[in-house]
């Protein structure tokens, strides 16, 4: 006989032999073995950790002080500025023509001081020889010190004039960076509308928005780091703002950061913030343990036969020790560790 010919009639006596054997090894593999972890109260930090953003502590939005057509911006986002260096200019034909009036005035009022002050001299001396009354001396002094106010009104409308005409050239406050342009030339400019942003380099701070229901856990924060790159750096100096935000609900902290740790750091750049807090009794599982599908938070919870999924609301992620269990589990309850595998058919809790 050929020997093709008997090995598919052998496989064909043997098919049902080979099913009965492939029924019974998954048998003999029995169920899903899941393990499982008894829920207590036990210690756990509650610090936490939160996304913040580098900032400059200095950074000015430079506006213009005075109304006119922007004529000329010297500078672009990204140049790097000195103290007193020119940004922009706008037209000054008009603070011009009110420099020049200040300066007659000036003019004028010295001139009728002099005349002033001559015809006071003489009158003194008319007095003095009985030539003129007391009277008459009295109104040249008087109008000798009326002339020199008004000399010194009039100096101080030059000086405002020349102050008013020097608004029209706008200059950087500080040796830094230009971070933001906000008008192009031929913009018109008015007193408060910004021109640019500049900021200083150094110092640099971490800014963090904290949830304003953490505020128990910040204000018991033994301490507060930042981490940059690799490393977790404390904050020279802390601060957090004394009231909440109305719409985000949260509070500001801001973290002074030594110049030594933030060479290569840039404004705006993503940092992450840890308070670091002290111990408190919490319901905890693994993060495994959740099971996420959409808005439900669940856990299979070991029951006689197999698991029973059960919805929990979950409170702080303390990282490796667990997330917190507000609501939906109590002591002694033992849950799947893997809530994976605990969802498939048959799956039992491993034996402890």
């Amino acid at each position: 006989m050929d020997s093709s010919c008997f090995s598919v009639g052998l496989t064909r006596r043997l098919l049902p032999w080979l099913a009965i054997f492939a029924v019974s090894a998954a048998g003999a593999q029995g169920a899903v073995q899941v393990p499982t972890v008894q829920i207590q109260a036990r210690a756990v930090s509650t610090g936490f950790e939160i996304d913040g953003v580098i900032q400059p502590v200095k950074q000015s939005v430079v506006s213009a002080q005075t109304s006119g057509r922007l004529v000329t911006r010297l500078v672009t986002m990204g140049d790097r500025v000195k103290a007193g260096q020119l940004l922009a200019t706008i037209d000054d034909r008009e603070t011009a023509v009110g420099v020049q009036r200040s300066q007659a005035q000036v003019a004028q009022s010295e001139a009728e001081l002099r005349n002033a002050q001559a015809n006071y001299e003489r009158t003194k001396e008319l007095q003095a020889k009985g030539f003129v009354s007391k009277a008459a001396l009295d109104m040249a002094e008087t109008q000798f010190k009326g002339a020199q106010a008004g000399r010194e009104q009039a100096s101080a409308g030059a000086r405002q004039s020349a102050l008013s005409q020097g608004y029209t050239r706008v200059t950087a406050p500080y040796d830094g960076w230009v971070l933001q342009i906000h008008v192009e030339a031929g913009d018109l400019a008015v007193p408060g509308k910004p021109i640019v942003t500049v900021y200083a380099p150094q110092p640099l701070r971490a800014v963090v928005q904290v949830p304003a229901s953490r505020a128990d856990a910040t204000s018991q924060a033994s301490q507060i780091e930042v981490q940059l790159g690799s490393e977790w750096v404390t904050p020279v100096a802390r601060s957090a703002m004394p009231s909440a935000d109305p719409v985000s609900q949260t509070v500001e902290w801001r973290l002074e950061l030594s110049p030594k740790v933030t060479q290569n750091l840039l404004p705006g750049q993503q940092v992450r913030v840890r308070f670091v807090g002290g111990q408190a009794n919490r319901m905890v599982v693994p993060a495994a343990a959740v099971l996420r599908r959409g808005e439900l938070t669940a856990v299979y919870v070991a029951a006689d036969k197999g698991f029973v999924l059960r919805a929990v609301r979950l409170g702080a992620d303390h990282g490796a020790d667990g997330i917190e269990i507000v609501a939906g589990l109590k002591a002694g309850d033992r849950v799947a560790v893997d809530s994976i595998k605990a969802g498939l058919a048959g799956a039992v809790a491993a034996q402890r």
